[in-house]
């Protein structure tokens, strides 16, 4: 599956690896919750929503979570730095994410995707709108959408050749990431500290909010104050629909599921991934848990009597995965240690 659009760069950003703890000001917090609900309200109806404190993932999670590898840490913040010479924009200036993708059924086994990012911070939305323009050198065209202007690049005009050698598989990833852009991105300020990004048919959407994300994926996006990322998304068609799945027992489980929703959350005693799969049956959900216990002892007792430092790791999360369902949706929650984090990044090359 390949992901042609304006969300492969911001995600290969946003979610290469992830997260530890950070003090945080409760007052702060509060803000930014309401800055984070008012970006959802903006998103257009979509199939699956997101939202990301890009600024505490970039300033405090990364640095923290990629304590362990230096030359990745390195390499990743020259990524971002060159993003922001080729298109003007900076990652950095934004604190808050917002994003809606709406899923479009190419074929019965090609899913492509159409985003739309909302962000917003401490930034002169126009200013940024301007400096793409330059960046662009001449190579965009306008759009008038009501009384707005909207600015849409091609991207392989935008995206071009890295300058700097990759040597780490996160920076190979990204730069093919990069190299997979071929559609247009349009660019759009809502307001004075609020862009609007992504393909043309979105962006017109959300301007024209005739539309918008529906309360039962929303109100699924967490609240927790120290969550750094959560997301819903809705799967009508199964999960078959966005992933190549046998036709047996284990990809007739996973392709039962209808709606997913989790978080990404930091706390002093580490990171805690939290996922709720929600199925159509009760009995599916309980046939998808015995299927993830099953695998969860297998998991178990292949790894556990490695010497090797990294399956020692995984043994453990495997270990201290809760798995849990009721009616018909299937909860895992799994912590992991910053020192398993540790391990697990020192040995990725």
């Amino acid at each position: 599956m390949k992901i042609r659009s304006i969300a492969a760069a911001v995600v290969a950003v946003l979610l290469v690896n992830t997260l530890a703890f950070a003090a945080v000001d409760t007052r702060k917090n509060k803000a930014k919750k309401r800055q984070t609900s008012r970006l959802v309200t903006l998103l257009p109806a979509s199939d699956g929503v997101a939202v990301f404190d890009a600024k505490r993932f970039l300033d405090d999670a990364l640095p923290r979570v990629l304590s362990a590898n230096q030359p990745m840490l390195g390499e990743i913040m020259a990524k971002i730095n060159e993003m922001e010479n080729r298109t003007g924009i900076d990652l950095r200036k934004f604190d808050q994410v917002a994003v809606g993708v709406a899923f479009k059924q190419i074929s019965a086994k090609e899913t492509d995707y159409e985003p739309i990012l909302i962000a917003g911070g401490d930034i002169n939305a126009g200013a940024l709108v301007a400096v793409a323009k330059l960046a662009s050198k001449g190579t965009y065209r306008e759009e008038k959408i009501g009384e707005r202007t909207v600015y849409v690049f091609a991207l392989k005009d935008v995206v071009q050749k890295s300058t700097k050698p990759t040597t780490s598989k996160v920076g190979g990833m990204i730069d093919d990431a990069l190299k997979g852009l071929s559609k247009e991105i349009a660019v759009t300020s809502i307001d004075a500290n609020t862009l609007a990004i992504g393909t043309l048919p979105r962006v017109r959407e959300t301007l024209e909010g005739k539309t918008h994300a529906s309360a039962d994926l929303t109100s699924l996006l967490s609240q927790k104050e120290t969550a750094v990322m959560s997301f819903a998304t809705r799967i009508p068609g199964g999960m078959s629909a966005l992933l190549p799945l046998d036709n047996d027992e284990i990809g007739n489980n996973i392709n039962s599921i209808q709606v997913m929703a989790g978080s990404l959350d930091v706390a002093a005693s580490g990171t805690n991934l939290q996922v709720m799969a929600r199925t159509a049956k009760a009995d599916q959900a309980q046939s998808l848990k015995e299927m993830l216990d099953g695998l969860k002892m297998l998991g178990g007792a292949i790894l556990g009597g490695s010497k090797r430092s990294d399956q020692q790791v995984y043994s453990r999360m495997i270990k201290n995965a809760k798995i849990a369902s009721r009616a018909n949706e299937v909860t895992l929650d799994l912590l992991v240690p910053q020192a398993d984090i540790d391990i697990l990044v020192a040995s990725i090359k």
